[in-house]
């Protein structure tokens, strides 16, 4: 960190230092936060799952896979037939909401995670 001045005002102690210490101090309290999540145990994704998940046309099949299922296990998870599923990783059918809060619990991962578009990757 730079130059950190303490100033008081008003009986009131104060700490003045530069918007790019400023944001660095952000910065490690966040990091310290995420640290603190993942020392609890939430899972983390490797950059390349991240980066399929960007490409992908089915993220229902990426997570899938990345958990090691086969399409028939996903499907018997879920409580649905092995065809629709199919239907649903290629584009065919959307499946309903309830179908998909299923496979994401199967999966274990949020239902945003499976269906967020590729305008949200964007963002």
């Amino acid at each position: 960190m730079g130059n950190i001045q303490r100033l008081t005002l008003d009986g009131k102690n104060y700490v003045l230092l530069s918007e790019d210490d400023f944001e660095d101090l952000i910065d490690g309290l966040k990091a310290d936060a995420i640290k603190a999540r993942i020392a609890a145990g939430e899972e983390t994704w490797p950059a390349e799952l991240v980066y399929e998940l960007f490409e992908t046309d089915s993220r229902i099949r990426t997570f899938r896979k990345y958990r090691g299922m086969t399409a028939s296990q996903l499907a018997t998870a879920a409580g649905i037939s092995q065809p629709y599923l199919s239907d649903i990783e290629t584009g065919k059918k959307t499946g309903s909401v309830d179908v998909l809060k299923r496979i994401a619990i199967a999966l274990k991962v949020d239902l945003v995670d499976l269906v967020a578009s590729e305008q949200d990757d964007q963002a």
